[in-house]
């Protein structure tokens, strides 16, 4: 049986964790694929918010097989949090329920130190990281000097590869970023209480899933960030360290492209991106605030106030092309409700020259100016809505307008916070 990718489509925080949640439903296996947890899937059952960091959104459907793949880079300690709210309410009841990649990566104290220093150095250049070290430990995956989940469950060799790293890092914290060095016996006694916690789930989560699809069992690939963020497509360098696009699925779970069935972009029914960097479409004026009043948009993981705008047609069609999507599910067009007008940018203006696609020169993106159009907006409330036949006029036509400029059909628009209060058009396992 082949696998569903779940892909956003902005810069991420654009309702993710619903979709999976949903989408998880008819899956067998929710795995994770890269990221850390500077992302926070939200979602809501009859009422309770969970917030995810690392553990797969589709944990709250009992029985489903939780995967954090080898893409993700892991804070073991935010994982044990996690694991432990999670069983509190209920969840990840058997081991055998969440596994582990024994090639993930392993936030250190280390990884995080660095982070929060460079980022007070950049002062005002700061690139907006969460500073929970997850570029320092991309960087040390590329330069082959990370610690791996099979290293870590080897106390001889965690040891010996610890002391030799830390000699390391803490000169450079000490001689580049005038901070404190770490002490390597506290580390190695903190992370010995870990490996006892999580070394039940480790295992290689490569071979599981080949041998899963292979059984015909539905498994669903879960992204983090946004296509926006992806280290090589997005607005570099205001970006995540890892491939936020559908590539990253592949070489973040270890499954072959060809097991791949369906690409689904998540998109919302406006823009919203969280820290620095550009935003064509954003919006610094009353209608901004109203946006980000009404669609709650502060950060997951950070609580940091999301900046909003319009829709960027050219953000979404620069996913769908990188990722091959074949639908779209669009999240939160409750929030529009009120607005008398609503504008989508379909193109933009740079230097007399009109551009369809988004540019990777920082300087262009700088002077970027959006092409608007503007469409009726609606004043019906749209969280009874179980069909597009139940949605206003208006905001079928918006729904529509918005899949002739992105280029992608619709699979699902939700009209609410709720697992429930959601439109599906096509389930894309079928």
């Amino acid at each position: 049986m082949p696998a569903v990718v779940v892909v956003g489509a902005q810069w991420g925080d654009e309702g993710k964790g619903k979709v999976v949640d949903l989408l998880t439903e008819h899956a067998d296996i929710v795995a994770r694929y890269q990221g850390g947890n500077n992302a926070g899937h939200t979602v809501v059952v009859d009422g309770h918010k969970t917030i995810l960091h690392l553990v797969p959104s589709g944990v709250l459907h009992p029985g489903k097989v939780c995967v954090i793949g080898n893409g993700v880079v892991i804070d073991p300690a935010a994982l044990i949090t996690e694991i432990d709210e999670l069983r509190q309410r209920g969840f990840l009841s058997q081991d055998e329920l969440l596994k582990i990649s024994d090639r993930a990566h392993l936030i250190m104290p280390y990884h995080r130190a660095i982070d929060l220093a460079r980022e007070r150095l950049r002062g005002e250049g700061r690139i907006g990281t969460t500073g929970r070290g997850i570029g320092p430990t991309y960087e040390d995956k590329m330069a082959r000097i990370g610690i791996r989940f099979a290293d870590f469950c080897d106390e001889a060799v965690f040891a010996d590869v610890l002391q030799r790293i830390i000699e390391e890092k803490n000169s450079y914290l000490r001689a580049m970023l005038k901070e404190k060095a770490l002490d390597f016996a506290a580390i190695l006694a903190e992370y010995a209480a870990f490996r006892d916690r999580l070394a039940r789930y480790v295992t290689d989560s490569s071979v599981y899933l080949h041998e899963a699809l292979a059984q015909s069992k539905r498994v669903l690939l879960e992204g983090a960030q946004g296509t926006m963020l992806d280290v090589d497509h997005g607005t570099y360098p205001y970006v995540t360290s890892s491939n936020t696009a559908a590539g990253g699925a592949c070489s973040g779970s270890g499954i072959a492209p060809n097991r791949i069935s369906a690409v689904i972009g998540i998109a919302k029914a406006y823009t919203t991106r969280v820290g620095s960097g550009p935003f064509p479409t954003e919006l610094l004026d009353e209608l901004g605030a109203k946006l980000r009043q009404d669609g709650d948009e502060y950060g997951a993981t950070t609580g940091r106030p999301r900046r909003c705008g319009w829709f960027d047609a050219v953000v979404v069609r620069t996913a769908v092309r990188l990722s091959g999507m074949s639908g779209l599910a669009l999240t939160k067009l409750d929030v529009l409700t009120g607005f008398k007008t609503i504008r989508i940018c379909t193109a933009y203006e740079f230097e007399g020259r009109r551009l369809h696609d988004f540019p990777a020169s920082a300087a262009a993106i700088r002077g970027l100016q959006p092409v608007y159009e503007e469409v009726p907006g609606w004043h019906e409330p749209l969280r009874g809505a179980r069909s597009l036949a139940d949605l206003p006029a208006n905001a079928r036509a918006y729904v529509h307008r918005l899949e002739e400029v992105t280029g992608a059909p619709m699979i699902m628009v939700s009209v609410g916070a709720s697992r429930n209060e959601t439109i599906l058009l096509r389930n894309p396992f079928d």
